[in-house]
């Protein structure tokens, strides 16, 4: 989730307001940027990008080769890892796990559908509507990857319920749903030596962090992590 540092003038203008599962949420548009908004808290917007797409692009990378790998985005956000995933003919299936009805009716016919119309056309991608933290528990699926971007970082959730993700329960929960040698990558606005600490301790191999400067000085960051083969 990237913070718009560089706003844009003027007030912001409602475009949509839904009560859903997990409180309020609000798509705005603010000069030409549209910004998403939870229980008063600003998520993202469609400002930049730079590391979303990095997300994805750093866990095709640690694949090494592996033909046709499988992707389970955690988050369909402004649609900026989906776009980037659905534009690269070396993944299979694109999956995208979404919460929030509000949203993916914004991305399939709302004012997000200008980021993400051609990646959902493309018969690889699909959208479940779940919880993140109930899929990666329950389902039976496997992925060659799985990138997170439902939070701020491990350090700030967007809801109590998300740090479970990030604990040790929560890290098995990801590696269950990975196969042998996949990769794990989690989007941060900061960079977090714990987080790395604690993937190493829940069994993750070749754990590290890229950093991506943005504007604001501070860069955002992606821990990539192996499960073992």
């Amino acid at each position: 989730m990237t913070a718009s540092y560089d706003a844009p003038h003027g007030s912001p203008e409602v475009i949509d307001r839904r009560e859903g599962p997990y409180g309020e949420v609000v798509l705005r548009r603010h000069g030409g940027v549209l910004q998403i908004i939870s229980n008063g808290c600003f998520l993202m917007d469609t400002s930049d990008g730079r590391s979303e797409r990095r997300l994805v692009d750093a866990a095709l990378g640690a694949l090494d080769g592996r033909t046709g790998p499988e992707v389970l985005i955690g988050g369909l956000g402004v649609g900026f890892s989906l776009a980037h995933a659905a534009a690269e003919p070396r993944w299979g299936r694109i999956s995208v796990v979404e919460r929030e009805r509000a949203v993916i009716d914004w991305h399939r016919a709302g004012p997000l559908a200008e980021l993400s119309a051609p990646a959902l056309e493309d018969p690889r991608t699909e959208i479940i509507e779940v919880d993140l933290v109930t899929y990666v528990n329950e389902t039976s699926a496997t992925y060659d990857a799985l990138c997170l971007d439902i939070d701020n970082g491990p350090e700030w959730t967007v809801t109590d319920g998300n740090e479970s993700l990030y604990s040790k329960a929560g890290l098995a929960a990801c590696a269950r749903v990975l196969r042998p040698g996949g990769v794990l990558a989690v989007w941060s606005a900061n960079p977090s030596p714990g987080f790395a600490r604690s993937l190493r301790n829940a069994g993750f191999r070749r754990v590290r962090t890229e950093e991506i400067p943005v504007a604001r000085g501070v860069p955002d960051a992606v821990h990539l992590a192996v499960r073992p083969g």
